[in-house]
């Protein structure tokens, strides 16, 4: 049994705000005071130094940590969320109080609390640095006095995150959950409510194949690999995975989409027949079925050969689509896009007028992995679902932190609700539009212990975070839920779907590690 606050009772009373902190600057103006703002995104025995120095130097030490939304060191920097590296700090038995900053810079706190001392690192005595200048005349508008602590041991938060990333994903979600007030057992009974859906899924249909071969030549007269065929093994992929999910989970499914008319298409049927999906689709006689056939000797993919025709389906094909949408009594439908010839900007458009019931949960997923999309075609979503490379394809920029990318595809996109995918990082969810303010979104890091085929987390993902808003409307459970059904695909070979009991199964290994 996991209690909620478990981990955060102890130290969390020392985490206060800037309120608290003045009330307490007023009734206590004898005591002395010292300052120590950082990032301190990996606490260091450079920072532990830094922080016993200022210590001795006052009764009461306060250390302000800066806001995620304000640091600017890498795409995906900090790598520890504000209220876990706030809680860090709270547990040295030195510090007196942490506060979490919301200003960029320290001197509003500096103003209101009118510390006696502000205690900064040895190797900003001699920089002329614009920022330490502004402390310093804050500090003298009123009598108080900067402190450079010294730097017999210096170390870079950056230097070691790049040198080796620590391993936070339980404390990450451990924060979450204490955040929001749940708990892994509130993850659990949303998992099992997961029940009596009907989901539309609407995409392209892609057949995964795997051909699997040995390497029996290299390189010699020509620059030709010689293999040699083992096996090929195929499976029902894109959008088609993403209705194998939810059949999985146990709840209805109506899967529309195109199929040509050839033995792949007799494949899929079959497969879905056997996986419970309701195939309610078109068959065209003049496009083939997508098939993306990758060839792989010893884990490694060599190549990847491609059938398909990525046209747009003619119209008749749309309207007959957008009648069974129209005629649907689902829950919520899924829009499932690999541009192989469903989804276009006017399509899209066409398909969500033809949902006569505007109270259903809209998700989609635009993928650009080998083909091209963007997701910003998909407006005024409850969710959506992008990769860091989609969003980056869709705004044309490839510098920008994740926390800015995510918040500008929300507001481009006008969506309720943006989870974006981050590969090995996890991901990034962001809950409103309140960009301004950290609150507005969260990480969380994969829970996958052995990586053996990433391809398809993503679709387990959407089909899960779906669900589970339908069911829940908590855009933090389904989050969890949606991180635990990738990482349960990332541990499976090939595009296998993912049931509930795996992701019961990924909580209670979870439950073993906190």
């Amino acid at each position: 049994m996991i209690k909620k606050n478990n981990l955060f009772n102890k130290h969390q009373e020392k985490i206060v705000t800037k309120k608290t902190l003045i009330n307490f600057r007023k009734k206590n103006k004898d005591k002395k005071i010292i300052i120590c703002h950082g990032v301190f995104d990996i606490v260091h025995p450079g920072h532990v130094r830094h922080l016993l120095y200022a210590k001795q130097k006052a009764d009461i030490l306060i250390v302000s940590v800066t806001s995620d939304i304000h640091i600017n060191k890498g795409i995906y920097r900090p790598h520890v969320p504000e209220s876990l590296r706030a809680l860090n700090l709270s547990a040295f038995e030195v510090v007196d109080f942490v506060v979490i900053d919301k200003n960029p810079e320290p001197y509003d706190l500096i103003k209101k609390i009118k510390p006696n001392f502000f205690a900064k690192g040895f190797e900003y005595i001699e920089s002329k640095n614009k920022k330490t200048e502004k402390e310093i005349e804050i500090l003298n508008s009123y009598g108080g006095e900067i402190i450079f602590t010294p730097g017999d041991y210096i170390n870079s938060s950056s230097k070691l995150i790049n040198n080796s990333e620590p391993d936070l994903r339980y404390e990450k979600l451990l924060t979450i959950l204490n955040k929001y007030n749940l708990t892994l057992e509130d993850i659990e009974s949303a998992v099992k409510n997961i029940k009596k859906l009907k989901i539309d899924v609407l995409g392209d249909t892609i057949v995964d194949s795997y051909t699997y071969c040995k390497m029996i030549g290299g390189q010699t007269k020509t620059p030709t690999i010689s293999l040699l065929h083992e096996k090929k093994i195929d499976y029902v992929g894109g959008a088609g995975i993403v209705a194998k999910h939810i059949a999985a989970s146990g709840n209805n499914v109506n899967f529309l989409t195109v199929l040509g008319d050839d033995d792949l298409k007799k494949f899929v049927l079959k497969d879905l027949k056997k996986s419970k999906v309701n195939f309610n689709g078109y068959i065209d006689k003049i496009r083939p079925t997508v098939n993306k056939n990758a060839f792989v000797s010893e884990e490694y993919r060599l190549l990847k050969v491609s059938k398909l025709d990525s046209s747009q389906i003619n119209f008749k094909i749309v309207k007959t689509l957008s009648k069974q949408l129209a005629s649907s009594r689902s829950n919520g439908v899924i829009f499932s896009d690999f541009r192989h010839g469903i989804f276009n900007k006017s399509t899209i458009e066409f398909f969500k007028k033809s949902i006569k019931n505007k109270k259903k949960f809209l998700a989609a997923d635009s993928q650009v992995a080998s083909w091209w999309g963007n997701i910003l075609e998909f407006k005024n979503f409850d969710l959506i679902t992008p990769n860091e490379k989609e969003a980056r394809f869709a705004l044309m920029d490839q510098i920008s932190g994740i926390r800015s990318l995510a918040s500008r595809i929300y507001d481009k996109s006008k969506c309720k609700f943006l989870i974006m995918k981050l590969g090995k990082r996890g991901l990034l969810a962001c809950i409103n539009n309140k960009h301004h303010n950290s609150d507005s979104y969260f990480t969380l890091d994969s829970f996958a212990t052995q990586v053996i085929d990433p391809v398809g987390a993503g679709d387990a993902l959407l089909a899960y975070s779906t669900m589970s808003m339908i069911v829940t409307n908590c855009k933090i459970t389904s989050t969890i839920i949606g991180i635990m059904a990738a990482s349960c695909e990332c541990e499976k070979n090939g595009n296998i779907s993912i049931s509930k009991d795996d992701i019961l199964n990924k909580i209670a290994d979870i439950k073993k590690n906190i």
